[in-house]
């Protein structure tokens, strides 16, 4: 059997249709204000991307960015302004943050509406009780991805591999929502692959190169690779992808899967936050 790939690249072309038709019918466009404290050329090259996707959908976009050794205080005085400001719909932090900066205070200072990445303390709260809120963007792409194959998520048993707050809790807790039975493993799970084996839907989250074999999924798995680490220039996800294809019914490649599908939820989160803003 080889499995159907889920390709995010067509997936989001589809849904920044329907997004940019809703933009276009907005009395005032999306204004999304991004916050960048690392020089990490990777980062540099997704606010790049982001601002050619954003560009094209015709959403405002207005970059911050702060030298490494800039003191926190600084960039809190900005998300102050930012909160304020009528003119902007959204405030996005780029990950990762620089070494010495409390990242925990600069997600709790934005406001929860403007929170376009959904990471706030409220949102994730609301998140996990079921309350309406904006939800983390890599998160709510794997979610529509899963969607996508037309599976009934309910009942189904579903695995997710890593325990960050902005992939693999939100992902957990949004399958759960869609009451799947769900297991979160990590760098602490005992036999990982009796787990997994066990998942009829399989997201692993970890950036863990190749840590899913293919005789660690079942037959017929839905599998979600959200993993992306560069090594050698090339981007790499968790799951060891040919071997995989074997035996599952779906399968997501990297690049052009989860990573696709990330951007086209932000603009989304942003039209959300957009609406909220105008009411």
């Amino acid at each position: 059997m080889k499995a159907n790939i889920l390709d995010g690249k067509v997936i989001s072309r589809d849904l920044r249709e329907k997004l940019k038709q809703t933009i276009k019918d907005l009395e005032t466009p999306p204004s999304l204000a991004a916050i960048i404290t690392s020089d990490d050329e990777s980062i540099k090259a997704y606010v790049k991307s982001k601002d050619k996707v954003c560009s094209e959908m015709g959403v405002l976009t207005h970059n911050y960015y702060f030298p490494k050794d800039s003191k926190i205080e600084e960039i809190l005085n900005l998300i102050g302004k930012l909160n304020d400001s009528p003119k902007i719909s959204g405030i996005l932090l780029e990950f990762p943050l620089g070494e010495e900066i409390d990242k925990d205070r600069l997600v709790s200072a934005i406001l929860p509406e403007k929170d376009v990445d959904g990471i706030t303390p409220l949102n994730a709260g609301k998140l996990y009780a079921r309350k309406s809120c904006l939800i983390p963007c890599t998160a709510k792409g794997i979610l529509k991805l899963i969607k996508h194959t037309g599976i009934n998520i309910s009942g189904k048993h579903a695995v997710v591999v890593g325990r960050s707050n902005i992939v693999g809790k939100p992902s957990a807790a949004l399958l759960l929502n869609e009451n799947a039975t769900v297991t979160i493993c990590h760098s602490k799970t005992e036999n990982l692959k009796e787990e997994t084996k066990r998942a009829d839907i399989l997201v692993s989250a970890a950036g863990r190169p190749n840590l899913i074999t293919g005789d660690m999924i079942k037959k017929g798995a839905v599998v979600i690779d959200a993993g992306t680490t560069m090594v050698k220039g090339k981007l790499m996800g968790d799951v060891v992808f040919e071997e995989a294809c074997e035996v599952a019914s779906y399968i997501t490649p990297v690049p052009g899967g989860v990573g696709s599908m990330t951007t086209t939820m932000l603009i989304e989160n942003l039209v959300e936050a957009n609406i909220l803003k105008c009411l």
